[in-house]
């Protein structure tokens, strides 16, 4: 059975962004939303990409939608 002391522990990892939140709201008086989207920049085959992106847009897929699906797989396959 686990401690307390570890039970809060994964707690605080698991809604780190809601504490984020308050964090904010204590510091500047202001509530933000708790799921915001974050732009990210990396790199990738281009080749690959533009398959990618035909595939999402013939079948009218969300490319954003459809990579966060498969990020959120791989966590969970290596938990």
């Amino acid at each position: 059975m686990p401690s307390f002391l570890d039970k809060a522990k994964e707690v605080i990892a698991r809604n780190q962004d809601v504490l984020n939140a308050l964090e904010e709201l204590d510091r500047t008086g202001k509530l933000r939303k708790v799921n915001y989207k974050t732009r990210v920049a990396f790199t990738l085959d281009e080749e690959l990409f533009n398959k990618f992106r035909a595939y999402c847009k013939e079948n009218g897929i969300n490319m954003s939608g459809r990579i966060e699906s498969y990020i959120r797989k791989e966590l969970k396959q290596i938990k």
